[in-house]
C-alpha cells in the first residue's frame, strides 16, 4: 500500500485506525514498527511518529521505550470526537498556535474589560513583575508569561475561551520556551505593559490592538526567522 502525498498525518491515522478496527491487530499485539510502516507506506517517519503519538494521546496505542507499540484499546466510541480533541501533537507547531492566539486573544481583551476591576489589574500586575524578576530565566518567565494571558481569559467570562487557551498554553509550554530563546524578554516585557496599561485605564481598543500586535508581530518575525518546524518532517529549522 502506497500513500498519496497529501494530508499525510491523516492518511497513516486512517491506515492504523483500518487495521484496530478491521481486527487485523488485537489488544496487547505489538503493531508494525515505524521503520517497517516507513517501508509499506512510503512516506516519512515523522509523519508515521505524528500518526502513532495521535493514537496515544486519545488512549489506543501505548509505547514501551525498547519494546515497541502496542495496541491497548479497541472499542474508541467515537473516532470523530476523540480527533477533536486537543493534543499535545496539534501544539507542537507554534505559529499556528500563534494563529490561534491571534484569532481569540484581542477578543478575549475587549471581553475582560467588561468585567475588570481591582483584583484583575493586580493579577496582571503580579504577572508582569515576576516576568521581570524571571529575566534569564526562561522557564519562570514564559510560565508567568501565559499566566498573565490566563488572568485575560478567565476574565473574559467565557469558560471556552479559558478552557482552550488553558489547554493551548499547557501543551505548548515548552514551544513557548523555544520562542523566548529565539525573541529574548524585553520584546514580551513591553507588551505586556502596554496591554497592563491599556487594562488600568479600562481601554478595551486599545488592549485589543496591543495584543494583536504582540502575537502578530511574533508570528512574523518567527516566519522570518526560518524556524518554524516542518510537521511532515521537511527542512525547517526548531
Amino acid at each position: 500500500m502506497k500513500i498519496k502525498t497529501v494530508n499525510i498525518t491523516d492518511q497513516v491515522v486512517e491506515y492504523l485506525k483500518e487495521n484496530i478496527e478491521s481486527g487485523k491487530w488485537n489488544i496487547g499485539e505489538k503493531i508494525p514498527s515505524e521503520n517497517q510502516m516507513v517501508m509499506e507506506l512510503g512516506v516519512s517517519r515523522s509523519s508515521i511518529r505524528s500518526a502513532l503519538q495521535y493514537l496515544i494521546g486519545i488512549g489506543v496505542l501505548k509505547s514501551y521505550q525498547g519494546k515497541g507499540t502496542f495496541l491497548i484499546n479497541t472499542q474508541v466510541e467515537n473516532w470523530d470526537e476523540a480527533e477533536y480533541k486537543i493534543t499535545s501533537e496539534d501544539c507542537m507547531d507554534i505559529c499556528k498556535v500563534l494563529e490561534f492566539r491571534k484569532i481569540l486573544e484581542p477578543g478575549a481583551c475587549v471581553l475582560a474589560m467588561e468585567n475588570c476591576d481591582e483584583k484583575t489589574v493586580a493579577a496582571l500586575e503580579v504577572y508582569l513583575e515576576q516576568m521581570k524578576e524571571f529575566k534569564g530565566d526562561r522557564a519562570k518567565f514564559v510560565r508567568a508569561d501565559l499566566k498573565f494571558h490566563e488572568v485575560i481569559s478567565r476574565t473574559s467570562g467565557n469558560p471556552l475561551l479559558e478552557k482552550s487557551l488553558h489547554k493551548v498554553f499547557l501543551e505548548s509550554r515548552k514551544n513557548h520556551e523555544q520562542m523566548n530563546e529565539l525573541f529574548g524578554y524585553e520584546t514580551g516585557l513591553h507588551y505586556h505593559t502596554e496591554i497592563l496599561e491599556a487594562f488600568k485605564n479600562h481601554d478595551a481598543e486599545r488592549a485589543r490592538d496591543v495584543m494583536e500586535q504582540h502575537l502578530g508581530g511574533s508570528i512574523e518575525t518567527l516566519k522570518m526567522s526560518g524556524k518554524i518546524e516542518d510537521r511532515e518532517g521537511g527542512t525547517g529549522k526548531k
